[in-house]
């Protein structure tokens, strides 16, 4: 897939570039949190800001995994204390915790009208204003983007050893185990176009990490493609991800996906009239 260094990304010359005559597209940005409120609560009002800032119509969900008792509570009340700043906030609570990938996909389901379906974890390891460059771009070039962690002259990354090894670990585990030809699958910031991801939905599964994964391995097998963009990116020390623990957990998650790739037939192939 196309890797795109900075933020100047192109228009495509096809209709699906933007035209200021056409209705603004539908789009809605998800934050999934499982007992995150104290987390989010430090990176909601930057991205509400950035999100305010923005000439796009974004509707921002924040998708609660079932999280114990009196989260809900503090997530409204975090939502309550931000529409000053940004009022267009959806708080969407699941009743059992199933993990991010469910979370992410009860609150796209959700919006079924939504031309661009985007997510951004909630520990601010990726800036606000990363994320909507993504979804700016994503929306300029009519095509999906995944946000990168990559060092260029623009964007810098911040993580130790051990986790940028299991990082680079599993990618080469996902190349190999599902063919996946992306630098970064994992990276929690992505905007998926609407269409692309409903055509695919019926096939996944993954609650958890390794939703990711299934969703590219998904996309690549419809011949959908997406655009790579680094965005810059600053290790937590409060991540719900514990590398050794769930780096196993994900890496029998890829073997799963594979499987049902491999068993599941052809996606219909459809012709383009030029």
């Amino acid at each position: 897939m196309d890797t795109t260094k900075g933020w100047d990304i192109p228009q495509r010359k096809t209709p699906d570039a933007l035209n200021p005559e056409d209705p603004p597209p539908r789009i809605v940005l998800v934050t999934p949190v499982w007992n995150d409120s104290a987390r989010l609560s430090q990176y909601a009002p930057a991205l509400a800001a950035a999100l305010a800032a923005s000439p796009l119509p974004i509707r921002w969900v924040i998708a609660d995994d079932g999280s114990d008792g009196g989260e809900l509570e503090k997530l409204t009340a975090l939502r309550t204390s931000l529409e000053g700043i940004f009022p267009h906030i959806e708080l969407l609570g699941f009743s059992k915790h199933r993990g991010k990938g469910a979370a992410i996909r009860g609150a796209w389901d959700s919006a079924k009208d939504a031309e661009w379906l985007a997510f951004v974890d909630a520990d601010g390891s990726v800036p606000a204003k990363d994320i909507l460059s993504l979804i700016s771009a994503a929306v300029s070039c009519g095509e999906s983007m995944l946000g990168i962690r990559k060092e260029t002259t623009n964007t810098h990354i911040e993580e130790s050893m051990m986790r940028g090894l299991l990082h680079r670990s599993f990618i080469f585990a996902v190349r190999m185990l599902l063919g996946i030809h992306c630098e970064d699958p994992q990276c929690g910031a992505k905007a998926i176009r609407g269409e692309d991801y409903r055509k695919i939905r019926a096939d996944l599964r993954e609650d958890g990490f390794a939703f990711d994964s299934e969703l590219l391995a998904h996309l690549a097998s419809a011949g959908s493609t997406w655009r790579e963009v680094p965005v810059n990116w600053t290790e937590k020390g409060d991540a719900k991800v514990r590398p050794l623990r769930d780096g196993a957990k994900m890496l029998v998650s890829l073997f799963r996906i594979r499987q049902r790739i491999s068993a599941q037939p052809p996606f219909p192939k459809t012709s383009t009239s030029v």
